[in-house]
């Protein structure tokens, strides 16, 4: 383990400077929570309980890929064609910074980057890990063409505007036969194995279903793209930089009702995940247009029907990965 500063990446001429003892510029306060100052415009507070989330997604994740941190041909990617180049993993969207410690870990001859809004990442960390602080919802990621081996992006689709050049962005990091892993989780409430559009009425689950289609119409006014992890497949061929893509969608339960063990490992996890979630949605209620009052009653609703349920509340996990050309 070693410590290290955070690099920092400026728009738009993309210098390089480091975060120092004093990290206190890089966030803000709003209706008492904290939001990162790097891209104003995402409305996810960037505070501890961010970090608590960040922990528990990583650990839902990996309980529904088997105690792996991804999907895919990663490790023969990172060993094919070695040319004694020094491999480069890539970690969008890092949050808390736990996935791109333990790929770290795993690989201990790959440099990782992990790259995020905010230094909320701990500073003791892998030698071969380290993190940038660096706006990703632009037309061209600061890093050089063809320069990765392995990109890898999850749950952070809401804080992009133009999914599809993301995705180019990703194509022209990656070097040849390199590989990109997406995950992303579902915005539609769903219940009973099914989506709220395919309910007559909300069965029990009104509060629930209220908030997410706020969430969304939230989401939309920005000009996020809520339908993004139901296509992931799609828009990776749009990308035209991809090759063997392969899409996979696992069912997750919130809360207590699974029967056997490892689903409700994952209901668990997933339960505590949103139970953080749901208050931190205030902010981009209001900033939407909705009454302090009327967010607040979204949010208790939902927090009423997550903590007493009358069906099985449920969501899906959309996960995509392929090989660059």
């Amino acid at each position: 383990m070693s410590a290290y500063q955070h690099r920092i990446f400026s728009d738009p001429q993309f210098e390089i400077d480091f975060v120092g003892p004093d990290d206190s510029s890089f966030f803000r306060t709003i209706l008492g929570f904290r939001f990162n100052t790097t891209n104003t415009r995402y409305m996810i507070p960037a505070d501890e309980d961010a970090v608590r989330r960040s922990h528990l997604l990583y650990h839902m994740v990996w309980f529904l890929f088997k105690g792996k941190r991804y999907l895919g041909p990663v490790a023969e990617v990172l060993r094919a064609n070695f040319d004694g180049r020094q491999r480069q993993i890539l970690d969008l969207g890092t949050g808390g910074g736990q996935w791109a410690i333990g790929i770290a870990d795993e690989f201990p001859r790959v440099e990782v980057t992990g790259v995020d809004l905010a230094p909320i990442q701990p500073r003791l960390v892998p030698s071969n890990c380290t993190f940038d602080i660096c706006d990703l919802d632009v037309p061209e990621f600061p890093y050089p063409a063809d320069s990765y081996d392995f990109v890898h992006a999850r749950v952070m689709h809401t804080g992009i505007s133009d999914y599809t050049q993301f995705l180019r962005d990703i194509g022209r990091v990656l070097r040849p036969g390199g590989m990109v892993l997406l995950v992303e989780l579902e915005l539609e409430a769903m219940a009973d194995g099914r989506m709220a559009s395919e309910f007559q009425g909300y069965s029990g689950l009104s509060g629930w279903f209220s908030l997410w289609e706020a969430y969304q119409y939230c989401l939309k006014r920005r000009g996020i793209d809520v339908n993004v992890p139901k296509k992931l497949g799609r828009l990776l061929e749009e990308a035209a930089s991809f090759r063997n893509i392969t899409v996979r969608v696992d069912s997750v339960p919130i809360g207590f009702w699974p029967r056997n063990s490892s689903d409700l490992v994952v209901g668990e996890t997933s339960w505590m995940y949103y139970d953080s979630l749901l208050p931190s949605m205030l902010p981009i209620l209001m900033e939407s247009g909705y009454s302090e009052g009327h967010a607040k009653v979204l949010i208790r609703s939902a927090q009423e029907d997550l903590y007493h349920p009358i069906v099985h509340t449920c969501t899906q996990l959309h996960t995509a990965w392929a090989i660059k050309k």
